[in-house]
């Protein structure tokens, strides 16, 4: 039977995404692990008996419709097979219309996710420099910025070079090349790039939108705040960026700043016919009609509010509850719980919660009674234990993205014009299961049933996607996408950037030494122990216009092949 989705494609080769070139080659120019191409023996069964029962299927379904009597065999029998014919129809149109996308991935069969090459080689334990911290006499209370006592690194040596030095005086050479949404920081800094560069005034511009500037000089960081914002955000995104300054020592060039912590973008395009007018200002999201510079969002680091501990720590946390529960024996319904009352795509998803066909489990967050109890009931490592999970926006972006991605579940995500620094990077019917806001409900059930239907199909793209949280969303690629980020847009810069006078030093040793209770233990379980002695990931060039073009032809693609799906 052909596919109605590629009809030059029989089903079991049809996919969602084009399959990547036949020499190994990829979007993100990786290698294949080579244990890839081995599947499990139980795995190849389970496989193997997942087509089987789909081709039993289809062959019922063609003897139903084609296996009719040469001779009249009475009126009884001619009324079994109308009904037959009738029951037949209904049941195997169903699982054909299922098995339209029964290969909804990079191509036919069954392929295990492509693993990044490591980030680095780790150097020999005895030549790790360490980054000096420390907090002074503990009952006086005093402390000072000590700052790296690191030089900056010497250049890298040639990748030809016989063999690497582990010399901390020297910086080796690191040959990955960076996740593919590294490319978006050339576009994110276009609007300044093809024009006159960042001036002073273009920065001072984002003063009143901004809750406080950052300075580096030197190798040294300084901050001026303008205001307080909600929670930590500022604390743990400046937490950040001290540690990054410790992990490259000398490496984060002179810049000069404006940072908002706030949900939603606002340096409306519309308002700056020259774009370069804009000011550059960083902040956690954006959309399409934004000029905003997107940088990773504080929980990165840690979110003490809500018990969300450090990306790094939890998510070795998260494997390790996933592996408990293998995927086949979850819930086998679409999951969601947090707060509906931020925006209207959350309170609507609520209404897939009432009945049994939507195949959803969807919960509101108590926050009156998770606050009092300190959000220990709230653990993310402990909710991936249904098969599906939804990721719906909340005001603008949402941080849950990364925890969704992580569970090792298929994600169901409802469409958003907002992404973060990481998002774009990711591919509908590779990564996720794209969902209309509008049809959510009916769109949720549709997926399940696909993914219930086709477990090795589920399975895979579950794999895609937490492979991209813990590979391509490693902290190595966090702290190398500030670093990239920055040192492009000091580049820009048009003026020689200086201390401002009601600035003070950012260190970790500012920020830590005050902190008390989860704040404190957050900082300290995501605290750099150890400066690089490599180079970052190196960054790959711009997009051109023919690859944003191919994109937008193939996401465009997948999205009219779940449409069709849903009103077949």
């Amino acid at each position: 039977m052909k596919s109605f989705l590629f009809p030059e494609r029989d089903e079991e080769g049809a996919a969602l995404v084009p399959p990547p070139p036949e020499d190994g080659g990829s979007a993100d120019h990786e290698d294949d692990d080579p244990a890839a191409a081995v599947v499990p023996v139980k795995q190849q069964q389970q496989d193997d008996d997942d087509n089987g029962n789909q081709r039993r299927r289809a062959q019922n379904c063609k003897l139903l419709l084609v296996v009719v009597p040469s001779r009249s065999a009475g009126v009884v029998i001619a009324g079994l097979l109308v009904l037959a014919l009738l029951v037949g129809t209904i049941s195997c149109s169903w699982w054909i219309h299922l098995d339209y996308a029964s290969s909804f991935l990079l191509g036919g069969g069954v392929r295990h996710h492509r693993r990044r090459p490591p980030h680095h080689v780790p150097s020999p334990a005895a030549d790790l420099v360490a980054i000096p911290f420390s907090c002074g006499n503990a009952t006086s209370g005093a402390w000072t910025c000590t700052g790296t006592g690191i030089s900056p690194p010497a250049p890298a040596p040639s990748p030809s070079s016989s063999s690497p030095s582990h010399s901390s005086s020297s910086s080796r050479h690191n040959d990955t090349r960076c996740p593919e949404y590294f490319r978006f920081i050339h576009r994110d800094l276009s609007p300044w790039r093809e024009t006159t560069g960042i001036t002073r005034e273009a920065v001072e511009r984002g003063r009143g939108r901004a809750a406080f500037r950052l300075v580096v000089v030197s190798g040294r960081a300084y901050v001026e705040t303008y205001h307080r914002v909600f929670q930590t955000r500022d604390t743990f995104t400046q937490w950040g960026i001290a540690q990054l300054l410790a992990r490259y020592p000398g490496r984060v060039p002179d810049l000069d700043l404006m940072f908002n912590c706030e949900d939603m973008p606002e340096v409306q395009a519309a308002d700056f016919p020259q774009h370069s007018d804009a000011p550059p200002l960083f902040r956690y999201c954006k959309d399409d009609a934004t000029l905003d510079i997107v940088f990773p969002d504080w929980s990165f680091w840690g979110w003490p509010e809500v018990n969300i501990r450090p990306w790094a720590p939890l998510l070795e946390e998260m494997a390790a509850e996933t592996a408990r529960l293998p995927w086949a024996e979850r819930e086998p319904y679409a999951y969601w719980k947090g707060n509906p009352s931020v925006s209207a795509d959350r309170h609507d998803l609520l209404r897939c919660n009432k009945t049994e066909e939507w195949k959803a489990r969807v919960f509101a967050q108590d926050w009156d009674a998770a606050i009092r109890a300190g959000f220990r009931g709230s653990n993310l490592a402990e909710q991936c234990r249904y098969r599906y999970k939804i990721f719906v926006r909340g005001r603008s972006w949402s941080v849950s993205d990364k925890y969704i991605l992580a569970c090792d579940s298929p994600e169901l995500r409802v469409d958003t014009p907002f992404h973060d620094f990481f998002s774009r990077g990711l591919v509908a019917g590779k990564h996720y299961w794209p969902i209309d806001p509008a049809t959510k409900c009916a769109a949720i059930r549709l997926a399940v049933d696909w993914g219930n239907a086709h477990p090795a199909e589920a399975r895979r793209m579950a794999e895609e996607g937490s492979g991209f949280a813990r590979e391509d969303l490693a902290m190595d690629y966090v702290y190398d996408y500030m670093l990239h980020l920055l040192t492009e847009y000091a580049k820009l810069l048009r003026y020689k950037p200086t201390v401002p006078e009601k600035a003070v030093e950012l260190c970790p040793e500012a920020l830590a030494c005050p902190a008390h209770g989860r704040d404190r233990d957050f900082m300290m379980e995501s605290r750099e122990r150890y400066a690089a002695d490599y180079e970052p990931c190196t960054l790959p060039p711009p997009f051109t216009a023919d690859e944003l073009e191919d994109m937008a032809r193939r996401d465009s693609e997948v999205r009219a092949k779940v449409h069709n799906m849903m009103n077949s």
